[in-house]
Parts: structure tokens; sequence; C-alpha cells
């Protein structure tokens, strides 16, 4: 994509360059590739195989040596410099031959090949090259009798190999492979097969010629290369010598202007390009049927949706030009998004240790086309997508979420592919099929009724009939209701267009299909983010303060946009929002103000918006998941179809130069040295070469920037050199940083905002001395930690919320699929972080390999005698201190216990599974940051699993790090008890009775059963004697209620409990279920069970801990004042503090609901806890109740029965009232019924809280209230003071609890158990 090409130049080409074989330095090994080869080769030496298997394996690094690596080297290139695109020789020498030499003789295959490449700049902008690699006959006799020296030494060393016998080491070294007997030491079969003889054989070396231009128009350069290679290997010479056309591309082929199409002259034929206009999609020239065809639609789909997460991606083919295709594809195909991390379509073989990079990439790799995926050792796995382009598969990392709309989307796209004769699925043989789809015409199909393939549906063609993709989605669609009956299928356009379109059929067909495929893609964000400018959040401060807190800033109300998508679209959006693309989207958004300043990506993208909002005048029914379809395809295909037919510039034909006599002649099949003195500078006067003042200075101010940044990257080599062990100097980054922010410029602001959370962008191509790879790996130290501060600050504001709103971060909510995406983007991060400068690797997940090393180490330290002391006694340091007492000892603070647990839960089946669950598991229980450190604490296991340069044994960054990850402990994470619903979790459960009455007499058999927000156990009998179980069962969730009980057996069976606690015995989370009361006939309310709600205990512990915020559950509240005033005796409460205390409670339900559904807390404890619905409610019935004898007590639902009994006479004798007071008292009557007539022995305060709750539930609380108030028992039990007989107190209280009526209120089953309404 043409996104961040070099806006200064104004040429089609600015270098024209020609590598190959330098003669005069003779044969060099390119010694970096050849190592890494050999490093490649013999990478599961360490693995399972054991030992090399034999001389076969070995002989990899000893290749023969027509394939082994050479350097290549630059010859020419013309001209020297151009200011605005310096020449890095470096770059451009190793991506025009990213292997180097290659030498063939005639007996080998010897095609041209084409391929292009980038090069990006450190400030982000792109350079393209397109080079065409050949092959000529090597003249030279010091180069092939070089050979011959070499073909004989390598001959000697493997005669000697065949010829030792191998000793066998195990039953398998027995069974030779079919290749291994095809070796046998038959020398003269080696010397036939492995051999180059000077007197016998041709030698020929690669050579490659090679365009540098600002924008990449693949096309017009590829026909360009191809027609000049013609010219020196056809038998009659071009009209004219080389260095015309090569002058005639360099300086008179201006860049098309946009909007507009160009022609100008090859070496034998016209070369066409076009460029987009200011309101289309940008310039992209590479066929996507390529991308299609080798990875098929699913993939493809699936490739995309991994970029748009920045996900390692690794693409993997033998032909360099297929990576170019399918990156820049997959980065075209993200409009308006761009991709701003690490980009190297293709990865020269000398920089393959960039794949260590802990940093999102997308890089390209070589594969030599015998290796297989299970060979390819990479430095990590745990967060990567690996593209195998040429065997049409690919890896998913783990939790890979669906992209939106994924079935229709894939319809959308195979309605366009089919058009064009293609099937969605990957083709391994494009060209066969493709020459069967030419062949067979959309107008064949409609006339062969015979075959059953009905005009005008080509959905039934033979084409799909095989296809069990395209079978499922015709289900699917015809399920949706969709005709097919309008897919057009794409008519023969070549007889009626032929006298109009200026380039070929096949070219214009890839301009065709690429422009549909990527209107559809464009629409796709076009729907999805048609309202995101209501979302971004704009700075109240000036641009520069804005800018240099960036990274502290939050720029899109993320929680509120997310609040509004389909429930579908939520795994997705909430990881894509958190991405760098998505942040230098809004960045760029909020520093253009007016159209004049925006991007041209943001500019499109935003008239496209507004387009859709003209025609949808409601947005709101945008945020449906109905599907919308692409509606401008067509239009963008005129446009382009309009400049095609219609060439608006023809350029100057190429012409004779002022050569001297005899200059320009070569000899035949040999490209020649060009006459680099009539190449190195153009015309002067030419009418487009002159450029505008602005596109000047920014020329020269890149420049200054360029050159500052090679002065600065010297010195910091050089202090690097000196001393790399101190703290780095100032990095280049910043002093441009801190320049940018004296300029005006938005276009660099823009820059700036998308380096920032980008440490390093690029790899730098050239110059790789070890000081340099050590600065790299320094950036990308510098950079982990500066996203682990970032994630951490994120997280935390997110949870706590309170700051959040005064530091513009929107609203002070985060859903439970948010949390879920930065916990699984922290999880990346960490594994990022152990994989950066691995030693060996194994495993996919290098977090989890190291925490295994770490067991089995300590397993052996604990395995030997010299263990100390007693092994049953816990040191006090391992304790977490509780505050239950000693009713439940605190579990043991244990790194291997926890990953015990992981490793037993049967459910989690992968490496990178369990370091996820592990790390959710540290969360929960507040010990990530203590577990790592532990982890870290053994230097000699970091020594030897990992490098010098590794982040982990970079001291101050690591103390840093984890001091980042203690900040976590500030707040309550169930990020473990809410993902792993289904697994066995052990439960231990004490009941502690009253100490003041002894609980040893008790005889009776008591039995508990505990509810949590996922599940419940049923009835667990519990010994009398210990009054302790443990049990195990699937994780219940948070902890809600215990019913308890006991079956009022023998002479005692009365008991005072305090309360009950339960602890989880992975997490460790202990929760407390007050309780207070008796249970027993005769005594309190006569209850023999009771209803407990409980409350998770925080720890109190203070050794390296930072303070907490309090228990996520409730607001301490006014009541909780009124109430510890006395504690030992009922407080009595006033009217106000009263009507207060329901004021609360029903806020507390409101507040419940309005919170998103995932993060609701326990409605269970807003009703029947402490300072509940009931217990408020309790208080208004307490308040002025008569107390008729000093020693019986009276409960409010003796009162409640009298008033039932009362309701119900009232209603036989027919007393005239009207039918909704009829009602209400009907319903009264029922509950009061049903509820007494209950199996349960709840008691009488039980029965109470039954009836709140259905009251609640039903809506018919206020009503009661109304009914009771008017009702003469009333006036006989309560004092004429009691809030009751207040009219106005309690037509309020009415009021308040009508509140109620709006909320769907659904009890926890414990809470009714028994009742049949």
């Amino acid at each position: 994509m043409s996104t961040g090409f070099s806006s200064s130049s104004c040429r089609f080409a600015d270098y024209f360059v020609v590598c190959g074989l330098d003669t005069e330095s003779g044969l060099e090994p390119d010694e970096l590739s050849a190592l890494c080869q050999y490093i490649q080769a013999t990478k599961f030496r360490d693995g399972a195989r054991g030992k090399l298997a034999s001389a076969n394996e070995g002989e990899n690094f000893e290749q023969s040596p027509l394939r082994r690596t050479f350097k290549s080297k630059v010859l020419a290139h013309y001209p020297d410099n151009v200011e605005w695109n310096p020449f890095d020789q470096d770059a451009v020498g190793m991506l025009c031959m990213p292997k180097g030499l290659s030498f063939r003789t005639q007996t080998d295959i010897r095609e041209p090949q084409f391929h292009s490449f980038i090069i990006t700049r450190e400030d982000g902008s792109r350079t393209y090259g397109f080079a065409l690699t050949f092959f000529e006959e090597v003249t030279s006799k010091q180069i092939c009798s070089a050979m011959q020296t070499l073909y004989h030494m390598h001959n000697a060393e493997q005669y000697d190999i065949l010829h030792t016998p191998p000793t066998p080491r195990s039953p398998e070294d027995h069974r030779l492979t079919p290749q291994q007997l095809h070796a046998a030491p038959s020398i003269s079969r080696l010397q036939r097969f492995n051999s180059y003889d000077i007197s016998r054989d041709t030698l020929y070396v690669s050579k490659c010629i090679c365009l540098i231009t600002p924008m990449a128009f693949a096309n017009a350069c590829r026909k360009v290369l191809e027609q000049l290679h013609q010219a020196v290997t056809s038998p009659q010479p071009p009209p004219l010598p080389l260095e015309s056309y090569v002058y005639n591309v360099l300086y008179e082929v201006p860049l098309p202007p946009a909007g507009r199409s160009l022609k100008f002259s090859g070496v034998y034929g016209p070369v066409l390009c076009q460029r987009p206009s200011t309101i289309e999609l940008p310039l992209f020239d590479f066929p996507l049927q390529e991308v299609f065809e080798l990875l098929g639609l699913e993939n493809v789909l699936q490739l995309f949706t991994c970029a748009l997460l920045e996900i390692q991606i690794l693409l993997y083919s033998q032909h360099y030009q297929r990576l170019m295709t399918v990156a820049e594809s997959i980065t075209a195909l993200m409009f308006p998004f761009q991709w701003q991390h690490v980009y190297v379509p293709i990865l020269p073989a000398s920089l393959l240790h960039f794949l260590d990079a802990p940093v999102p990439y997308l890089m390209g790799l070589h594969s030599n086309g015998q290796d297989d995926r299970t060979k390819l050792e990479l430095p990590q796995e745990a967060n990567l997508c690996f593209v195998d382009i040429d065997n049409h598969f690919i890896e998913l990392p783990e939790d890979l979420p669906q992209f939106p709309n994924k079935l229709e989307f894939i319809q959308e796209i195979s309605e366009v592919l089919l058009a064009f004769g293609m099937s969605p699925e990957a083709n391994p043989q494009c060209s066969e099929v493709q020459s069967k789809i030419r062949g067979f015409r959309s107008g064949d199909m409609s006339s062969d009724k015979r075959n059953g393939n009905l005009a005008g549906s080509p959905l039934n063609s033979y084409l799909l009939r095989e296809n069990q993709t395209i079978a499922r989605l015709q289900a699917l669609v015809k399920r949706t209701g969709v005709s097919l009956e309008k897919l057009d299928v794409k008519e023969d356009t070549s007889t009626n267009k032929d006298s109009k379109v200026q380039c070929d059929e096949d070219e214009m067909k890839t301009h065709q299909l690429n422009i549909r495929v990527r209107e559809v893609f464009a629409n796709r964000f076009t729907q999805m983010f048609s309202d995101y400018e209501v979302f971004v959040i704009q700075p109240s401060q000036d641009k520069e303060s804005w800018f240099s807190n960036r990274d502290q800033m939050q720029n899109f109300d993320k929680a509120s946009f997310l609040s509004d998508q389909p429930e579908p679209y939520l795994p997705f959006l909430s990881r894509f929002l958190e991405t760098q693309m998505f942040a230098s989207f809004i960045d760029s958004k909020i520093l253009c103000h007016d159209d004049e300043d925006k991007e041209h990506t943001l500019r499109v993208f935003d008239s496209r918006v507004d387009k859709i909002r003209m025609l949808n005048v409601r947005t709101p029914t945008l945020r449906t998941s109905m599907y919308q379809k692409c509606t401008n395809i067509d239009e963008a295909e005129k446009a382009i179809e309009m400049r095609l037919c219609k060439i608006d510039h023809t350029a100057l034909h190429p012409h004779l130069l002022d050569m001297k006599i005899g200059q320009g002649r070569y000899e035949p099949g040999f490209f020649p040295r060009l006459q680099s003195d009539v190449l190195s500078t153009g015309p002067t006067s030419n009418k487009w070469a002159k450029r505008s003042a602005p596109a000047q200075w920014r020329r020269r101010d890149r420049q200054k920037q360029h050159t500052e940044h090679l002065y600065l990257d010297n010195d910091q080599r050089e202090k690097n050199e000196a001393k790399i062990s101190q703290k780095w100097p100032l990095c280049a980054d910043d002093v441009i940083w801190s320049q940018s922010l004296r300029s005006s410029d938005p276009e660099k602001y823009i820059q700036e905002a998308r380096n920032l959370g980008t440490t390093l962008r690029q790899p730098k191509l050239s110059n790789l001395s070890p000081s340099v790879i050590a600065q790299t790996n320094w950036k990308f130290v510098e950079g982990l930690l500066k996203e682990c501060r970032n994630k951490t600050k994120r997280m935390l504001v997110e949870k706590m919320g309170r700051e959040a709103v005064e530091l513009g971060h929107g609203e002070v909510s985060i859903t439970g699929v948010e949390e879920n995406t930065l916990i699984a983007s922290l999880c990346d991060l960490l594994e990022r972080i152990w994989s950066h400068g691995l030693q060996v690797k194994q495993g996919k997940s290098a977090l989890w390999s190291h925490l295994l090393h770490y067991q089995e180490s300590k397993e052996k330290r604990d395995a030997t005698p010299a263990g100390l002391g007693p092994p049953g006694i816990i040191h006090d340091t391992e304790r977490r201190k509780s505050d239950a007492g000693c009713a439940m000892p605190p579990l043991k603070v244990s790194l291997i216990q926890d990953m015990r647990h992981i490793q037993n839960i049967s459910e989690i089946k992968t490496d990178v599974g369990k370091a996820r669950a592990w790390v959710r598991l540290s969360m929960e229980k507040k010990l990530l940051s203590r577990h790592l450190k532990q982890l870290l604490s053994d230097h000699e296991l970091t020594k030897k699993l990992y490098k010098r340069y590794a982040f982990l044994r970079c001291d101050d960054e690591k103390e840093q790090f984890l001091y980042h990850l203690l900040s976590f402990n500030a707040v309550d994470y169930f990020c473990f008890t809410n993902v792993f619903t289904t697994i066995m979790i052990p439960y231990h459960v004490v009941i502690i009775p009253s100490k003041k009455l002894g609980g040893s007499m008790f005889t009776a058999n008591p039995w508990v059963c505990v509810s949590g927000e996922l599940a419940e156990t049923g009835v667990l009998q519990v010994p009398k004697n210990t009054l302790e179980i443990t049990f195990e069962c699937q994780n219940l969730g948070k902890l809600t209620t215990i019913q308890m009980g006991h079956d009022n057996s023998g002479l005692y069976a009365k008991w005072l409990v305090e309360c009950v606690m339960v602890r989880n015995g992975i997490t460790g989370h202990t929760y407390k279920f007050p309780c207070g009361r008796w249970l027993g006939k005769g005594v309190d309310d006569g209850s023999l069970e009771r209803i407990l709600v409980g409350e998770l205990v925080t720890n109190t512990e203070n050794e390296e801990r930072m303070c907490r915020t309090p228990p996520m559950q409730q607001s301490p509240g006014m009541m909780r004042r009124f109430v510890t005033i006395s504690p030992n005796s009922k407080p009595k409460l006033n009217t106000g503090q009263i009507q207060e205390g329901v004021g609360e409670a029903i806020n507390g339900i409101v507040k419940h609901f309005h919170k998103p559904e995932k993060e609701r807390g326990s409605l269970t404890l807003l009703l029947c806890g402490e300072y509940g619905l009931v217990w408020a409610l309790e208080q208004v019935f307490q308040h002025g109740f008569k107390s008729p004898r000093l020693f019986k007590n009276v409960f409010i639902w003796d009162f409640l029965e009298k008033s039932q009994v009362y309701f119900e006479s009232a209603e036989q004798s027919q007393m005239t009232q009207d039918e909704n007071w009829q009602m209400r008292v009907r319903h009264f009557c029922h509950f009061m019924r049903a509820i007494n007539s209950t199996p349960r022995n709840i008691g009488k305060d039980g029965k109470f809280q039954m009836l709140v709750c259905l009251g609640a539930r039903d809506h018919l609380l206020h009503h009661w209230i109304a009914l009771l108030a008017e009702c003469p028992i009333t006036a006989q039990m309560y004092e004429d003071t009691a809030l009751l007989k207040d009219h106005s107190l309690v037509n309020s209280l009415i009021r308040v609890l009508q509140t109620l009526q709006e909320f769907n209120i659904t009890l926890e089953a414990s809470l009714v158990k028994g009742i049949g309404i």
C-alpha cells in the first residue's frame, strides 16, 4: 500500500540497480546466512530425535558448492544518490538477493524470477523495490576453477563420510529411509549427480536488475525489467542502447498524478500505470487472486484477523514474491488502519535473529522447499500465526476471536470470487484450474440445462459441487433467506472492451477483482465504525501538552462504544480497540481537525462514513448485527476502467543520449555495466521536476532528521561499546520527539503519536555489528518495560474506576469481555518477555517451560536429605495471614502447588493454556509478582535458559517490571474463577459455634448446602464432633449463600452458631457467613435451618502488600455508622435513619441493575445481606412495635399472620372494598399460606426474609405496605409514634419501593426452596 511513501519524490523510479557477482573480489561465502542455515539444519539435535541420525542431516552445512550461498554485491546503481531517498546499499543488496548468489549448471532450471520488496525507514516511510533475477554464464576462469576446487574438496569429504561405517545407537538407526538407501556409497553416482566439471559443464551465476520506486506500481515495474532482460537475451539488439531506456524510466517518466493514468515506453511495448484519486482506496498493485488461490478464503480471513489484533505473523514460502504479495495484501485490506509494528515481508537469511523480537511483527521467511514445518524452530510460538503459503495451511494462536459477522462476510467475498470463476478454497494447482475456468464461460452455464445448471444461478455450477465450504454456505444462505439469483458471474469482457481498454485482459481482471474485494473489506470497517467519531475523546489541553502526556491519556471511550455493540462482536472488538493501529488511527483523527490536515486514508474513510450516515438517518440502526453489503463496488470499478480506457498522460519516448561512439555496445546474453556518466544526472529543464516549497521543506526536514538519527546512533554505539551494562543514553527517538514538539506540522505529530507504544518500529538492514544487535536488544527491553507499565496502569484504572473519569478515561465501568481482553494481552506480554533471548526453545510457551524447569529443580532439591526441619512445618513467612482466626488456617503460599493445581486440570491441554491459567490463578490470589520474583530468584536457572541480553537478565528492568505487576494486588480479580467454570475445586467448610455457650453439649446432626453464582452443592452432612468438612465439586463461582441446619435429634438440639467459614482450595478465597442466631425448637424464632449470606474475607497481610480497596461487594454507606454506635444491644433507630436505611438498600439494587450483566455482584447480598432490603424492612416493622410481655419475644411474622387472618375474614364477610384492594389481599394471603406450608424449618425470621424476597421479585412490596398500614391489626400492635402509622412516611416508603418495579429480579434457588409460587 502506498500509505507511507516518500512524498518528496515525483519521479516514477528513484534508482536503477544491478547486483551480482563481483569478479574482482571472487567467491566470498555468505557467512551469516550459511550459519543461519546450519543452525536451522541442526536445530532439532537438542530435541526429541537425540543426536543427528546420519551423515545426511549433518551434510546440510557442508552442502554441495552449487547449493551454498555466496555474497552478492551491488555492482552499480544509477544515479549515485537522490536527496529525498538516500541510497541504502546494505538494505538494497540484501533484499535484491536475500539468499546471496546462486550457481547453476546447464542441467539446472534457470528461469528468471521476479520479486518485489520493501524498505521501511525508521520514520515509518516506505520505499519499494522490484527485482528480476536471472542467470548469466560465468566467463571468469578464476571463478570456474575455484568452483572445481570446492567440488574436489567436497567430494573427498563425502567419500570419507559414506565409507565410515555408522555405529548403531538404537533400533531406529537400523531402519534406512529410501533416501539413505539411495545414498549408498556408490561414489560414481555421487560424482555424477553432485559435481561440476570445468571441462564438461557450463557454470551460470545469478544476477539481478532492480528498480527502486517511491510507489508500488508492481505490474509496470515488472514489465520494464522483463523487457530490459529480453533486450540482452534476444538475438536481435534493441532499437536504442539500454541506457536510453533506463534514463527514460529514471528521469523522463513522472509519477502519474492522483486519479490519472500514465503510459510510457518499455523496450518492446508500452507500459501502463494508473493511480487512484484522493477519494478512492489507496494504490495497491499486487494480485489478490493469488492470495486467495494460495490460502483459501477461510485462511485469508483468519490471517486478516490475526493482523488486526497485532499478533506476531510469520509467512513461510520458497517464493519471495509470494511472501511479498501476501504481506502487502493483508496490510492493504486493513484500510483505514495501518500496520504499526515491525514489517519485513522478506527477511534476509542474515537477519534471522530478528525472529527473536519480543514485539508484534509481520515477517516473511524464505523456505528451501525441503524442510517441513516441524523442523523450523521459532523463538516464540505462544502468540504466533504461522502461514505456510506453499502448503496452503495456517497455524493460529489459541483463543483467536471470530471476526464479526464472519459467515456473512465469507459469503459476500465468495460471491465476488465466484463471479471471477474462482473457488473460495485454496487451490494448489492454480494455473490448471485457471485454464479450466477460462474455458468454462458463464454463457455455457446458462444454456447447459441438461446438467441441471439453471441460468443465472452460478452457485449450482460444477465448480462448487465438490466444495464443502460452499455447500455449507449455500445451506446457511438459504436459511437466512438471502437470494442467490442476483449473483452475477463476470461476463467475458474481452469481446466488447478490447477496443477501449488499453491493458490486456488478465491485467484488467486483476484490477477489477482487487477493487471489488478491497471495497467489500473496507465496507466492513465503515459499517462497524460508522459512529466512531462520537466516542473520540477530544483533549481539553493544547496539542503540545496532549502530546507530551499521550501515553497517560485515553483517546477513545471504549466502554461506551462496546456497550453499544452486539454481543457476538465483543470478543473481537474489545481486543481490537487495544491495538496500536486503532490508537494511531484515533490519534490522527484528534490531530487533524480540518479536511486539509487529514491523511489520505482518514479523509477517504470519513467521507464513506458520512455517506452511510446520510443513507441511514437513524444511526442506532447501524448497531444491530444486521449485515449490510457493500454498495459502491461498481462506482470504484468504473473509475479504474475510465482511467485505463482513456490514458491521461503519455511520457516522453526513449531517445538517443549524448554518448561517445562505441558506448552502449554489449555482448548478447550478458547484462552490461551501463555508462554511469550519462545516467548520473537527469535533464535540467523538466516541468514536473520543480517541486513546491512545502515539499522541499519537508524533504529537508526528513533529511535533517535522518542525519541526526545516524549521528545519534553512532554516538550511542560508541557508548554501548564502552560500557553496555550502564543505563542507556537518550535514544534517538526521544530527540526527534522533542524536536517535533517544537514544530507545528500535524503530519509529524501523527508520526510521533504512532511511534509511541513501539520503541522499535523497524530492524536496520545494515551494519550488523554485535554492538548494533546489542543496542537493538536494549531497545526491545526498554519497549517491553514501557508496554508493561502502560498495560498495568490501564488495567488498574479500568478496574478501580475512581480516578478514571478525572483522567479522561471515560465511563467508570469495565465489561467482563474487556477485562478478559486485558488479561489475555497481559499473558501475551509475559510470553513475549519470557521468549526474549531464549537459549533453547522448548515447547510453545516460554513461560510454562521456565516454570517446569523451576519445578523440576525444586523437586530435585527437596528430594535431597538436606531439607531443613520436619516436613510438616510451614514457615511463618510462607503463610498467608487471614483474619479468620485459628478456625481456618491459611493456605501455604507455594508457586509449585499452584502449578500442580493447573497441571491437574484435565480440560487444559496445551502449554500456552497452562501458562495463561497459571497467570490468571496468580492474579486472583494476588501472588503474580511474588511468584515471578521467586521464579527469577533462581539465578543459575535463568542464566542457563537465557542469553545475556535477555529482558529477564537485565536486573534493573526486571525489578521495575515486578514492581509494576505488584500493583495488581490493589484490586480484586476473579479472572480464574470466572473463566474455568467447569473444573473440580476442593472446598473446606468450618462451622464456628458461639464460644459463650459451649457447643460440646450439642447432640443433633448438622448439615450445610453451599451456593455460588455458578452452582450449588446439595445437602452435605457435617460430622458433629469436628464441625469441619472438605469436599470436591464443580466450580461454584463466587460463593453467595449457605443453607445450614440440623435434624433436631438427641437430648440437646439447640445450637448457637457464630458463623460459617468456607475456603476455595485452589484460589484460597475465604468467605465468611455470619449467623449469631440459635437453631432449635423453642429457642429464638424456633428455626431449625437458616440461610446465611456471605462476604469475601480480605487478607490483612502487610508484608510486600500495597494497601487495597475495600471488598468489591458493597460500599459501607451511612447505616454502618448508625449501627456501630451500639454494637452489643439491638440499636433503636429513629424514623429518619430507617428511611435512609431503606433508601440505601433500594439504591444498592438499582445500581446493581444499571451495571452490565457480566459485572454485577451478588443480588442475594443486596437483598438478604447486612443492611440489605430484608434488614431495612425489618427496621420499618420493628419501629414502635408493642412488646406484650417481658419474657416473650413477639416477631414480625406474628403480626403478619394476624393481619392475614383479618384479611381472610374480611374477604369472606365481603366488606365493600374496591377490586384493587381485593387483588392485593388475595396475593398477600396466597404468599403467606405458601410460606407457612413449606416443609422447611426456617423459623419466623426466615419466613419474613422469604416473603420480602418473593414480594420484591413479583413487584408486590409497595402494595403490601399500603395494605398493612391501613389494617386494624396495625393499630392494636403498634404505638402511635410508629412509622407504619405516619401516613406521609408510609407514602414515601411506598414511592421508594415502587422503583423496584422496572427491574426483573431473579432469586437464587436457595432463597425460595420449597415454595411453588
